[in-house]
């Protein structure tokens, strides 16, 4: 038993840093109803990955992380950008577009490049369970940064999140927080996407969230709640992915999809009437 939590130590450890920082950035995107920003901004990233890799620079270098991460900025720029206080077009429709031109761009990077199939399996489904102790470090640093920024500044963020149409009111500018917004989760998404892959990435960007939000009211619950069910889809899923010989980062994402159905079960139970005080007396 020693050696199994000596060998998901750092994965479990990696997978707990994920949750933190996701879970509290995923409310915030439900509550936007900017879902698939994370996919997007995760793709673009990932295409900055086989970018360098293909200029020569293995994943995970420093030279590859900064191709990662100016594309994730770019990204964060173009999201800011497009948000309007009335708009025309759905925000979800470009950053649906963005996503599926950033796919199309690595389909074609990858085709180029040696091994191109192989690296977009890795950064689809991710290496956790293999992650290095330097590696855990380093994310828990580049969260804990972007964490602290979102403490320091987290009622103007709430504000914007809860109420844009009264911010833009109040003369707020909006599009100048959402960039700060949109980088923060640039960074996260670039060092999330290295270490946990697309799938885990997104999974624990949007589960823990609708969880959240679907049982509790309030930041300071909902931020608990997400962090509660994130940790223990990763303890379950790590060690179900050692005992069956399963991927750690799908094996993950089966079980919090496993949490959301039980979830949904639970809703569409009715809850039995209570009853009265004279039933309960036979009055």
């Amino acid at each position: 038993m020693l050696d199994v939590l000596e060998f998901l130590a750092a994965p479990f450890t990696a997978c707990a840093a994920l949750v933190v920082i996701l879970g509290y950035f995923g409310i915030h995107v439900i509550l936007r109803r900017v879902i698939f920003v994370d996919l997007a901004l995760a793709q673009i990233a990932a295409l900055g990955t086989l970018l360098a890799f293909m200029r020569g620079h293995e994943p995970g270098s420093a030279a590859a992380i900064g191709y990662s991460l100016g594309a994730a900025l770019a990204g964060a720029a173009i999201f800011s950008a497009t948000r309007s206080r009335r708009e025309r077009v759905p925000q979800e429709a470009i950053i649906g577009i963005t996503y599926v031109v950033a796919s199309a761009l690595a389909i074609v990077v990858a085709d180029r490049a040696p091994e191109g199939a192989e690296h977009i399996k890795e950064l689809l489904a991710g290496a956790v369970i293999w992650v290095t102790w330097p590696a855990v470090l380093r994310d828990a640093a580049v969260f804990a940064a972007v964490g602290v920024l979102h403490v320091l500044l987290r009622r103007r963020f709430i504000e914007i999140t809860d109420d844009p149409e009264g911010c833009f009111e109040r003369g707020i500018a909006v599009r100048a927080w959402d960039f700060l917004f949109y980088a923060g989760f640039g960074v996260v998404i670039t060092f999330a996407v290295g270490t946990g892959g697309v799938l885990m990435v997104f999974s624990f960007l949007v589960a823990p969230a609708i969880l959240a939000i679907g049982l509790a009211d309030g930041w300071g619950r909902r931020v608990a709640i997400a962090w509660a069910a994130g940790l223990a889809a990763s303890a379950a899923g790590l060690l179900g992915s050692y005992r069956w010989d399963m991927p750690a980062g799908p094996a993950v994402v089966c079980v919090l999809g496993l949490l959301l159905v039980v979830h949904a079960a639970a809703r569409a139970i009715p809850l039995p009437r209570a009853r009265r005080p004279e039933a309960a007396d036979g009055g």
